[in-house]
């Protein structure tokens, strides 16, 4: 299955190289963020600043949508790449200005600096895809990157906190740096067929208004971002913290308990697309849908014991990559060209406060006294609905199989 894969990176240069850069950047990316935590530990930051550095993870994908869109439809694609990513390799290496809590306000300056030109290249990167890739080969390349995220969030979140241990944390930003520099070195030397700018001459408040009537004169458009959305459903990063916290203590140590369920779930985004893949179409992802959601009551079901509890994330987390790459090549399928940037950027900003609501939500509803695995299984419960209302997205939208 794996061989699908090799072929069409092997088959399209410049996919392979964004393919490349993704996978340094995204690795990167995980000792600055393991190196800006460990510095706020040691700092003695207050709560609300730990706090504030992790919302700053998602709120630029919230805030700045409406901008970023128009922003990618009215930009050259590689120029924008390149100029993102040196603001981001440059907005790490100013992390070695801060060694003291009198520099706080410039540490979330530049975690929201750096997360929102991230969140960018993402965006601009995914709206480019269409215009390099014949539509049976994009759900391919969808897959292809939700895998490199899988992988390096595994791979980068063990290494780096080995890293940051025996090399301390300004050696992080600068390993972070210099991998951002390999980076740009790989998008500088890549070369591809840049899609027109069909609307470089038109303003950005004429934009933000047809960006509305387009969506409202595609429906569909709205329902796609709604169905990918439900990803957002499996925020499972509180669930994880209260487990360890209040059901697993004495077991493993908190970091390691926290790697090991990371791990699991990590690996299962990586294998589940390359065994799943010849089974996604439009007519099973139905099934996909209902089964996420019975494998999250699974594992709501395996939560009371650490180590069935491994068993149960995993088979959780297995349809969450084919679903994300299914929708998404949906939606980017169904959008006409000029609109890409804008698209892509609402459905970013949707699919992270369906994450961000989810995640504070569990703890809400923790505090309110219900159980974790009753959390958990209402979870499954919310995908088993989302399979009934892509049926019916289906049946009145659908008019063909996305690999026909």
């Amino acid at each position: 299955m794996l061989l699908k894969y090799l072929a069409l990176l092997r088959y399209n240069h410049a996919l392979a190289r964004l393919s490349a850069v993704q996978l340094i950047c995204y690795f990167g990316a995980w000792f600055s963020h393991t190196g800006i935590f460990t510095l706020l530990i040691e700092l003695k930051a207050p709560v609300w600043a730990l706090s504030a550095a992790a919302m700053m993870a998602f709120l630029p994908s919230i805030v700045l949508a409406p901008f970023n869109g128009i922003i990618i439809d009215k930009l050259p694609k590689r120029t924008l790449m390149l100029a993102l990513m040196l603001t981001e390799a440059l907005s790490v290496l100013a992390l070695l200005l801060i060694d003291s809590l009198d520099f706080l306000w410039l540490l979330m300056m530049l975690i929201f600096i750096r997360m929102g030109v991230g969140t960018l290249f993402f965006q601009t990167e995914m709206s480019l895809l269409p215009s390099l890739l014949a539509k049976p080969h994009l759900i391919i390349a969808n897959e292809i990157h939700s895998m490199i995220f899988a992988f390096s969030y595994t791979a980068g979140m063990g290494l780096a906190g080995i890293f940051v241990h025996f090399y301390g944390i300004k050696a992080s930003f600068l390993f972070d740096f210099a991998l951002y520099c390999v980076g740009i070195f790989i998008l500088f030397g890549t070369r591809f067929r840049e899609p027109a700018l069909q609307n470089a001459a038109t303003g950005a408040l004429k934009m933000f208004t047809q960006t509305f009537y387009y969506i409202k004169s595609k429906p569909v458009i709205l329902h796609l971002i709604f169905l990918h959305a439900l990803v957002g459903l499996f925020a499972y990063d509180t669930i994880v913290a209260l487990l360890v916290d209040y059901e697993y203590k004495g077991i493993l140590s908190v970091a390691l308990a926290i790697g090991f369920l990371n791990t699991a779930r990590a690996f299962a985004l990586c294998v589940g697309p390359v065994l799943l893949s010849r089974f996604v179409s439009e007519k099973n992802m139905i099934y996909f849908l209902a089964f996420q959601g019975l494998c999250i009551m699974l594992w709501a079901c395996l939560e009371s014991n650490f180590y069935t509890s491994l068993l149960g994330i995993f088979l959780a987390a297995f349809f969450c990559n084919s679903i994300w790459s299914y929708t998404f090549t949906r939606l980017q399928s169904a959008c006409d060209s000029a609109f890409y940037g804008r698209i892509v950027a609402y459905n970013d900003m949707i699919f992270f406060i369906v994450a961000s609501l989810v995640a504070s939500g569990v703890g809400l509803a923790f505090e309110f006294g219900f159980s974790l695995p009753v959390i958990t299984g209402f979870i499954g419960v919310l995908f088993i609905l989302g399979s009934f209302y892509y049926a019916w997205v289906r049946r009145r939208y659908f008019e063909k199989d996305i690999d026909g």
